[in-house]
């Protein structure tokens, strides 16, 4: 679920908005004139320690309406952020997901989860279900009993339930869904955390996601002996150039040096596979027999739990047919849909307010219906955005059952088509060398800027140790439409390789942005910002040696020919008429994941002489046909 991006000057101005969902909708809605009362004037506020059926006691805040003339549904979120600020006098700037529910009234209730902040007990980080740790508690049995106090101590309640939270809170909430308390009757998991090394946050396909885990971990995974209302300061860097100072620091082994404390980055660094350590904290074989309905919302250049929205609503599919499960996909960065307008991600643009749309008709109509009983708002199974194209589609399935798959190809000379490749298609190499690795993006940044995930990539597609493929201008719209799933025939030097493969859109050198003006936003301050703009639509990693399994690492045998294959998130993205379709393949990507030895190691151990320069050759020939497995929608000849 969670975690966190590039590091701000203070933690809490990037924990806020987690904590305080809605702020800036709300404050949206005051400059556009709509009311957007403080929560002082129509809320009492009162702190209490909930008591677990272990005698633990979690710190809870409770926000009333002051009119007492009706009943109100509970609306709750346990964080591991903080529910600030703290007093019964002290009040946030806004209530709930947004303004429209704080006008409309709700009990919102606020939670410390167990061992954070001002909450008693032990903390565990993605904490074990009971049925996985034998444990005589769990996140769904706090919420449980969270939930029993609530109604009967909480004055005014309608007996009706809802639960919410983005990126660690938005795990939270997906175990909560477990609880099994009837009175819980709908969930909104929102960036969930699912799967910690095999695709959020951290990891992804067993590549350590550097500048954010250990830039999150540094500060968030410090003890905290007992009930605190002060969040830890974050490391100092003393530079904004995550480039230099993570590569000055060396292997990955070196950032013990600043985790002496912190107790879950060494437990990560001593699980370099996916050991039982790992497999206790995937969530998705517990979703199960689900019973309140469930609105799962995720952001397409989400940079940390994009793979937790796609899971959860999947999973829940297929192990909880019964339940009324939902998804929602918007153009979003991580929790774009409640912090920004959802408009553009840097100079790339979505042509409309897409997250007040989202607030407005699909997320506050969800919880009206659920839990004020008002009319069915008549939601689609999958409410999702297409980029490219920026319209929203109602579908019955997501992926959409109309599209169809089909392959782009690598072709000789840098080409990139549907046809296969010529028998004698040949094949590209280049030298990757840790010590000069390509950097992720062209913004000196220390951590894990959002705009990456849209970010021009002219300046990778440039540098020698980076294989570029591409399509000619396109004559007609191409839509794209679920996973990505790269297939390469690859050789090494080495006996072990990262391979990302990232799929970018090519402007033509003649586009310009909708709203284009001579000397407006910083984006375009030139005659042409986006012209030949290669917008990255979607970049992944496969660690060479967990192309089989990554619970049993194998090495490559140097100069053989190996088939490394793995599925990408989803895209639903439409390639317009004009641009080109492009394929980067490389093996480095720094700092945003941490370096490959290129030799087969615990790379979590490994010394800084085991790193090694080694070429890597990909084919494209007939017999070792190299590309992108996708789905068309709808179907194109």
């Amino acid at each position: 679920m969670t975690l966190i991006r590039a590091l701000c000057a203070t933690l809490l101005s990037l924990l806020l908005p987690l904590v305080l969902s809605g702020s800036s909708t709300g404050a949206r809605a005051q400059e556009a004139g709509a009311p957007d009362p403080s929560p002082r004037t129509h809320y009492t506020k009162r702190e209490v320690l909930i008591p677990m059926r272990d005698g633990v006691k979690l710190f809870t805040a409770i926000y009333t309406p002051k009119d007492a003339h009706r009943t109100y549904p509970i609306l709750l979120q346990r964080t591991p952020y903080s529910v600030w600020p703290y007093g019964e006098a002290a009040f946030p700037p806004h209530l709930g997901p947004s303004a429209r529910f704080q006008e409309e009234g709700f009990i919102f209730v606020y939670q410390d989860v167990r061992g954070r902040m001002m909450s008693e007990g032990e903390f565990v980080n993605m904490r074990p279900q009971r049925t996985v740790s034998g444990a005589a508690v769990d996140e769904s049995t706090d919420t449980f009993d969270t939930l029993d106090w609530l109604l009967a101590h909480t004055e005014r309640n309608n007996g009706r339930v809802g639960q919410w939270g983005i990126s660690y809170p938005g795990f939270y909430t997906a175990v909560g869904m477990l609880s099994g308390h009837p009175a819980l009757k709908a969930v909104s998991p929102e960036a969930p955390i699912m799967d910690w090394f095999t695709g959020d946050d951290f990891h992804r396909n067993g590549a350590l996601w550097l500048p954010h885990a250990f830039n999150f971990m540094t500060s968030f995974g410090l003890p905290r002996p007992e009930p605190t209302q002060k969040y830890p300061t974050p490391l100092q860097h003393g530079t904004s150039d995550g480039y230099a100072w993570f590569l000055r620091l060396g292997p990955t082994a070196a950032t013990r040096q600043y985790t002496k404390e912190v107790a879950f980055w060494n437990e990560m660094l001593a699980h370099p596979t996916y050991d039982a350590f790992w497999q206790a904290r995937n969530l998705r074989p517990q979703l199960k027999a689900v019973k309140p309905a469930v609105l799962t919302v995720g952001g397409w250049f989400d940079a940390e739990n994009l793979y937790g929205a796609l899971q959860l609503f999947q999973t829940v599919n297929r192990q909880s047919p019964a339940t009324d499960n939902r998804l929602v996909m918007g153009p979003w960065f991580h929790g774009g849909w409640e912090r920004s307008k959802g408009d553009r991600l840097g100079p790339v643009q979505f042509g409309s307010n897409t997250s007040d749309w989202f607030q407005a008709e699909v997320l506050f109509p969800f919880f009206m219906h659920h839990l004020k009983q008002e009319k069915s708002p008549d939601l689609a199974k999958a409410t999702v955005f297409e980029t490219g194209a920026n319209r929203w589609h109602r579908l019955e399935a997501w992926p959409p059952k109309q599209a169809k798959e089909a392959r782009l190809y690598l072709q000789p000379g840098g080409g990139l088509s549907f046809a296969p490749p010529p028998a004698e298609g040949g094949a590209e190499s280049f030298i990757s060398d840790p010590a000069k690795p390509v950097p992720f993006i062209e913004q000196v940044a220390i951590g894990m800027p959002k705009e990456y995930m849209t970010a021009d990539q002219r300046f990778a597609g440039r540098r020698p140790d980076v294989l570029v493929f591409q399509t000619e201008p396109l004559t007609q719209d191409l839509t794209l439409a679920g996973p990505l799933r790269p297939e390469l025939f690859v050789a090494t030097t080495g006996t072990d390789a990262d391979w990302v493969v990232k799929l970018i859109d090519v402007y033509p050198d003649t586009f310009r942005n909708p709203d284009f003006q001579e000397g407006g936003s910083p984006w375009d301050r030139t005659p042409n910002p986006m012209g030949g703009y290669q917008q990255l639509v979607r970049g992944e990693v496969m660690r060479g040696k967990f192309r089989d399994s990554l619970e049993h690492p194998t090495p490559f045998v140097p100069g053989q020919p190996t088939r490394v294959a793995w599925s990408m998130n989803d895209i639903f993205h439409t390639f317009q008429k004009g641009h080109r379709v492009m394929v980067q393949i490389q093996s480095t990507w720094f700092p945003l994941m941490d370096r490959n030895p290129q030799v087969f190691t615990n790379i979590n151990e490994a010394r800084a002489e085991d790193y090694q320069k080694a070429t890597h050759t990909v084919f494209h020939d007939a017999a070792r046909p190299s590309g992108i497995g996708l789905h068309r929608w709808p179907e194109q000849p």
